[in-house]
C-alpha cells in the first residue's frame, strides 16, 4: 500500500490534480488541471514546447475574439467568457461563474480547444468541420473539444474565424434559447 500512496503523491505533485485509480492498484489517471490564478502563471507552468503551442493558439484567439468576451482562468485552463458585467446570470450550471465561450488547455496527452459556439450551434459546427478539413488538417473532435498535439495540426486561420464568427450578443441570445428548452 505504501508504494501506491507514494505513486499517488508523485502524480498529484506533477498534475496538480486529484488522482483516481481505475481497474487495479497500479493504474492511475491524472487530469491536467492547473491551479494557476492568472493566464501568465498558467503559461509559465507549461513545458517550453507546450507553452509555444498554447501561446500561438491563444494569440490567434485574442486577435480574433469579438469585443465583450474576456480572457480568464476557468476550470483550471485558459477561458474566454462572457463576463458577469455583460451577462449577470452567469453559467446555468454554476451561476457564480461567467458564461463560457471557449477554453484552451494543455492536457496530459494532447492540447485542447473547447468551443462552446460549436457545441451550441450545429450550423456553426458543420462550417467548422468543413473549414478545418478544407485546410488539409486531420480533425480530432468531440462535441466541442478539438484535440491536437502539434501546432502544425492546427489551421490557425480557421480557429480565428471560428472565434470571430459569434459576437457576444448572438452567443448570449442563442445560449438563452437553448437553456429555456430544458
Amino acid at each position: 500500500m505504501r508504494e501506491n500512496e507514494d505513486m499517488a503523491s508523485i502524480v498529484r505533485l506533477f498534475s496538480r490534480a486529484p488522482v483516481s485509480r481505475a481497474g487495479g492498484d497500479r493504474l492511475y489517471h491524472a487530469v491536467m488541471r492547473s491551479e494557476a490564478a492568472a493566464v501568465k502563471q498558467y503559461l509559465s507552468e507549461l513545458p517550453d514546447e507546450r507553452r509555444a503551442i498554447i501561446s500561438a493558439v491563444r494569440d490567434t484567439i485574442l486577435r480574433h475574439l469579438p469585443r465583450g468576451y474576456e480572457e480568464t482562468m476557468s476550470y483550471g485552463m485558459i477561458g474566454y467568457v462572457v463576463p458577469h458585467t455583460l451577462y449577470p446570470s452567469g453559467y446555468h450550471c454554476n451561476p457564480e461563474l461567467p458564461l463560457p465561450y471557449a477554453h484552451l488547455a494543455s492536457q496530459k496527452n494532447h492540447r485542447a480547444l473547447y468551443l462552446m459556439c460549436i457545441y451550441a450551434d450545429e450550423g456553426h459546427a458543420a462550417w467548422f468541420r468543413q473549414a478545418w478539413l478544407t485546410a488539409g488538417k486531420r480533425l480530432d473532435m468531440g462535441k466541442s473539444c478539438v484535440r491536437f498535439k502539434k501546432l502544425e495540426d492546427v489551421p490557425l486561420d480557421v480557429v480565428g474565424q471560428a472565434v470571430a464568427r459569434v459576437p457576444v450578443e448572438d452567443f448570449v441570445t442563442f445560449y438563452e434559447k437553448q437553456t429555456r428548452r430544458r
